[in-house]
């Protein structure tokens, strides 16, 4: 019997789960700005029920109508039950709705305006034509995750689009991802959410702040229908396939940031809209002696209690749908470290939701990305259960931000970076590329934000510059904001390009955010979650602008591509070479040619990668790689090539022209093959050949 809507020739089933529910009340709308509904199906025990499901065949129906529920059932929120049979409920396993605002409708006096209450869509997948389509399948290895809000990516007048901030704007824009060279692109929240549901006020301007970001889920099966330029009932499922489709022919795979951790029903003084409604003592974490309050693990006033068995099936049956239905092909888990919270709320080392994320057999083959920490303490870097998952690696960020700022003894730790983390991923069986590598993401600044500005300014939020990270790990160079100064301009144009590099050459997953190649700015905003307007979008005039820029990022991506030594699926070990005399896997060196003494090592990093090692697909040639973050500039030696061939410039970040970085051919012999002058803050690669 499955949950939700199934349609058929005759009619439409429908099926949902409650445990403690009395009654159940079906409604059936004709239009989504109606009121009262034309007609209301009664669902009892004794007609409608199967052990905790409840079920009713309509005869006539199809795919296109519109329903919502009503729960009628106990109210004791000292037990944790919140039935109300006066309040309309979505069906949590509605696959689309029409638009509106949920929480205009849910305030005082409510009943003068549900006629533009949302409405759940019945829809039917079986009327897509997915062609040939399926899932990519990229490896890991071979992946670059490039992180873009769907609406955000277009929404500027600057895109020229046809269809701004939608599913089909983003298909126009497929092109330009191409000419990246990245894999994927992961899309901030598109299951359902209700943009208007944040009351704050810019002070500056006076404008109504949204929940731009989409990190508090109404519908787990519904892409927003507010993303669709077809806004026909149930349009935004063709266009949201149409898209993935379009992605997956131009070879992109599409992975979704998802939110299981907690719900937009909010604490004892939120809403109902589905789950409260429909068993809120099943769905979420509750005071154990006070079961009117909510336990809150995620920092957004509730948290999923997702290790209850029937949580469980219903997050499974999430991600099977979005797989199977929708060709999705990865997810990544907002604040994942809530999955692995048991029916107390303790952390489970063995979470059996997490577990069967990773050994599900219809996921197998899908990507599989953990946040590993929550708001209420938990962080499992390394530790996520079942091997399987991949995890955003918060020690990559800081470390290489700390590296490349310039700060004391980091080497180090660079280093073990650089180098794919083992000392966080190896003693658990996992290898370098369950590390997504990032240095900035959408939660936090841009990367020219990072070097542009020492603190965060977001008083345009409305919340007096409280909200947001004030460990950004970030330096101005000499100015806080935007400056027409050559010097510091030109210094943290280096900067990006070293980041760039040293997230292109890093063993693991790069992941960047979408605007980070071009400069997109946010004026110093480092928590933009409600900034629905152009601090956000992506602004397509950086293109032409920071022309030069995108140059350099298109180059370092191919050259990432074209060369296994930047994406090992194993870690270094000094491991023998296939060939005789030929260089192992990695070696280090200190700037003057020696091995290094990292009790000493500071600010400077060498390491020639051996492109004949154990351990690579196929042969490639030897690198290597000189990175000099002081304020002085260094004159280093070059280890000698292997016999027969030399050392070639592709890459010297000091270089502020096109010729910072030279592929397919184009490198520059060495007129010394011995030293180098490596410039301050700068880094070099050099290709053998």
């Amino acid at each position: 019997m499955n949950l939700g809507t199934t349609v058929t020739p005759k009619g439409v089933y429908f099926t949902v789960f409650s445990r403690n529910a009395k009654k159940i009340f079906l409604e059936l709308y004709n239009s989504a700005e109606d009121a009262v509904p034309y007609h209301t199906v009664e669902l009892t025990p004794e007609e409608n029920r199967t052990g905790d499901l409840w079920h009713v065949f309509v005869e006539g129906l199809k795919a296109g109508d519109l329903y919502l529920y009503r729960v009628d059932g106990p109210f004791t929120p000292s037990r944790g039950h919140r039935f109300d049979k006066n309040q309309s409920l979505f069906d949590p396993r509605a696959k689309a709705f029409t638009t509106g605002s949920v929480f205009k409708y849910m305030q005082p006096g409510k009943d003068k305006y549900m006629e533009r209450f949302p409405k759940c869509v019945i829809i039917d997948d079986d009327e897509y034509d997915w062609e040939d389509d399926k899932p990519l399948a990229i490896p890991l290895e071979k992946s670059i995750i490039y992180e873009t809000h769907l609406k955000g990516f277009t929404a500027s007048p600057t895109s020229k689009v046809e269809h701004p901030g939608t599913y089909r704007g983003l298909i126009e824009k497929i092109p330009y991802l191409q000419s990246l060279g990245i894999s994927a692109v992961e899309l901030l929240p598109v299951f359902e959410f209700d943009q208007y549901e944040n009351t704050n006020v810019n002070p500056r301007t006076g404008a109504r702040m949204k929940n731009y970001w989409g990190y508090s889920t109404i519908g787990f099966f519904a892409p927003k229908c507010s993303y669709s330029s077809d806004k026909t009932p149930g349009g935004c499922v063709r266009e949201f396939k149409d898209m993935v489709k379009a992605l997956h022919n131009a070879g992109i795979e599409i992975i979704l940031d998802v939110v299981f951790n907690h719900t937009a029903e909010g604490n004892e003084n939120g809403i109902s809209l589905n789950f409260r409604g429909f068993d809120n003592k099943i769905f979420y974490h509750l005071v154990n002696d006070h079961k009117e309050y909510y336990m809150n693990y995620s920092g957004c006033g509730n948290a999923v209690n997702a290790n209850h068995p029937v949580v469980q099936d219903f997050i499974i049956d999430c991600l099977h749908y979005w797989v199977l239905e929708m060709h999705v092909d990865g997810f990544r888990f907002d604040l994942a470290s809530e999955l692995c919270r048991d029916e107390r709320g303790y952390i489970c080392d063995n979470a059996p939701i997490a577990r069967r994320i990773a050994e599900d057999s219809i996921l197998r083959n899908t990507k599989i990305i953990a946040e590993p920490w929550d708001c209420g303490g938990a962080y499992q870097i390394g530790n996520f259960p079942g091997g399987r998952w991949c995890e955003w690696n918060d020690h990559y960020r800081d470390g290489i931000r700390r590296f490349i700022r310039g700060d004391e003894y980091i080497a180090n730790e660079a280093a073990t970076r650089i180098a794919g983390s083992n000392d966080i991923y190896a003693l658990s069986g996992r290898s370098p590329v369950h590390s997504i590598n990032f240095i900035t993401a959408h939660d936090g600044f841009t990367l020219n934000d990072l070097v542009t500005y020492n603190y965060k300014h977001n008083e345009d939020n409305g919340e007096c510059n409280r909200d947001g990270n004030d460990n950004n790990l970030s330096y101005n160079y000499g100015y806080e904001g935007p400056t027409i100064n050559p010097k510091i301009e030109n210094l943290r144009s280096t900067q990006l390009r070293n980041f760039f590099t040293t997230l292109m050459i890093s063993q693991g997953v790069p992941m960047f955010v979408a605007g980070d190649e071009v400069r997109r700015t946010q004026g110093g905003n480092n928590n933009a979650y409600c900034q629905d307007n152009e601090t956000s979008w992506f602004n397509w005039e950086d293109l032409n602008t920071n022309s030069q820029m995108l140059e350099f990022v298109q180059k370092l991506i191919a050259l990432r591509n074209q060369h296994p030594v930047f994406h090992r699926r194993t870690f270094f070990g000094g491991a023998a070479t296939s060939q005789f005399n030929e260089p192992p896997d990695i070696s280090w060196f200190n700037f003057d040619g020696t091995i290094p003494d990292w009790n000493k090592m500071n600010r400077y990093l060498g390491f020639r990668l051996g492109g004949k090692a154990a351990g690579l697909p196929k042969d490639d040639n030897d690198f290597f790689v000189a990175m000099n973050m002081d304020i002085r500039d260094l004159t280093i030696t070059i280890p000698k090539p292997s016999s027969g061939r030399k050392w070639y410039r592709t890459i010297d970040t000091s270089i502020h022209n096109r010729t910072a970085i030279l592929l397919g051919g184009e490198e520059e012999t060495l007129n010394s093959q011995e030293h180098y002058v490596l410039m301050a803050n700068s880094i070099l690669v050099l290709i053998s050949k």
